[in-house]
C-alpha cells in the first residue's frame, strides 16, 4: 500500500472517530430528548433500547476504526503478515457480527406498534443481513491472511535454508 493511500485512509478513520464521538456526546442526548417529547407513546416505550442500541452501534464503529488503524500501522511497518494481525481481524469480525445483531435488535424493538412502518422494519432487517455479509467477507479475508502468513513463514524458512547452503 502506498504512503498516500495509508494517509488518506487514516484521515478518513480520524474523521469517523471524531464524528462518532460527536454523535455520542451531542446527538444521542438530543435523540433521547426528541424520543421523550415528540413521538407517540409507542416510541416512548422503546426509548431506552433505542438509545442503548445507538450508543453500542457507535462503539462498534469506533472499535472497528481503531482495529483498522492498527492494521494500517502493521502494513506501514511491513508486519501485517504475522500472527499479531489476527487479533485485530478477529475483533473486526466480532464487531461486524455484533453490529448485525444490534441491527436485528433494533428491528425487533421497533416492530411492535404503529410508530414505525413495517417497510422501515424490513429495511432495518435488510441492513442487518448486509452487515452480517460484511462479517462473512472479512472472515474470508482472514482465511486469505492465514494462507499469506503460512506462505510468508515458508518463504522465510526456505530463505534460511538457502542462506545456509550458500
Amino acid at each position: 500500500m502506498g504512503k498516500l493511500t495509508v494517509l488518506a485512509l487514516r484521515i478518513v478513520l480520524a474523521m469517523v472517530l471524531a464524528g462518532s464521538l460527536f454523535v455520542q456526546a451531542v446527538m444521542v442526548p438530543l435523540l433521547a430528548t426528541d424520543l421523550k417529547e415528540d413521538f407517540s407513546s409507542d416510541v416512548a416505550d422503546v426509548r431506552a433500547p433505542i438509545i442503548v442500541i445507538t450508543v453500542l452501534g457507535f462503539v462498534i464503529i469506533q472499535v472497528t476504526a481503531v482495529c483498522v488503524w492498527r492494521l494500517l500501522t502493521m502494513v506501514r511497518r511491513g508486519t501485517v503478515f504475522s500472527r499479531a494481525a489476527f487479533r485485530y481481524v478477529d475483533v473486526i469480525i466480532g464487531a461486524a457480527a455484533a453490529g448485525s445483531l444490534l441491527m436485528l435488535a433494533l428491528g425487533v424493538t421497533l416492530a411492535p406498534g404503529e410508530a414505525v412502518p413495517p417497510g422501515m422494519v424490513l429495511l432495518i432487517g435488510g441492513a442487518a443481513v448486509v452487515v452480517a455479509g460484511i462479517a462473512l467477507v472479512v472472515l474470508v479475508m482472514r482465511m486469505l491472511l492465514t494462507q499469506a502468513v503460512a506462505r510468508d513463514a515458508e518463504a522465510h524458512h526456505l530463505q534460511a535454508e538457502l542462506d545456509e547452503v550458500i
